[in-house]
């Protein structure tokens, strides 16, 4: 059975993607139509990272309340689960989406200079360094499970009577409280490292190359849960 706050997120994140289908549809029109101008290109990656910041903006709302659901979202499938990074997508992927679409681009208008390469390569290296310290910090939460405190506690509780055990549960509670606060705190660590990702990037890449690596993130995201749907209704 789901919670309150899996059952009311369930229900945003499918209105997202489906606003994020209408979204692609309009990125793949403007990538094979004739050039627009500049200020439509812009349009429209702007009308897409309000997008994700909404996503973010309600992710943590919900998570406040509950941040555990977001480390194994019922709203995705396992497949998508699989590939979760820290609650999402994991920042250095997108330099590859990059790499795909900017590089080896036929068209002379998607493909990076010289500059734009130094700076994205500058921007991959400054993310990774991110996604270790966020790395960094999950370990240090995952290893804070088996504190001595809560090792402690638990020897206790297995001598103690009904009354004592009562006052060791609310010891451990208030630590488990303190975990959950730490496991917030990486998760946020992690979406600002994927939203300065996008940021950086969309920063380098021109109004034509923002359309086209937003429209190849979201075919991504959007083929891995038809795919993992699909895999979900034949009971794979």
């Amino acid at each position: 059975m789901k919670t309150q706050v899996e059952e009311k997120f369930s229900d945003y994140f499918e209105k997202w993607v489906s606003q994020l289908e209408a979204y692609l549809r309009l990125l793949l029109t403007a990538s094979s139509a004739s050039p627009l101008n500049k200020s439509d290109y812009e349009a429209l990656v702007g009308k897409l990272t309000d997008h994700h910041k909404a996503y973010y903006t309600a992710k943590w709302a919900a998570a406040h309340d509950d941040v555990l659901a977001f480390f194994s979202p019922v709203w995705l499938s396992p497949l998508e689960n699989a590939y979760l990074w820290v609650t999402g997508w994991k920042p250095s992927t997108a330099f590859r989406l990059v790499d795909s679409v900017c590089r080896t681009s036929v068209n002379s208008h998607s493909v990076l200079t010289e500059s734009q390469l130094k700076k994205v390569e500058e921007l991959r290296g400054r993310i990774k360094l991110e996604e270790e310290r966020v790395e960094r910090e999950m370990e240090r939460q995952q290893v804070a499970v088996a504190d001595r405190t809560l090792v402690e506690l638990a020897r206790v509780a297995t001598r103690v009577n009904r009354v004592d055990s009562e006052e060791v549960d609310g010891r451990v509670e208030g630590a488990v409280r303190g975990l959950l606060r730490g496991l917030e705190r990486v998760m946020k660590m992690a979406d600002c490292v994927r939203l300065k990702t996008l940021k950086g990037l969309l920063e380098v890449l021109t109004p034509m190359q923002c359309v086209g690596f937003l429209a190849a993130e979201s075919m991504l995201q959007l083929q891995m849960r038809r795919l993992g749907k699909r895999r979900e209704s034949n009971g794979l």
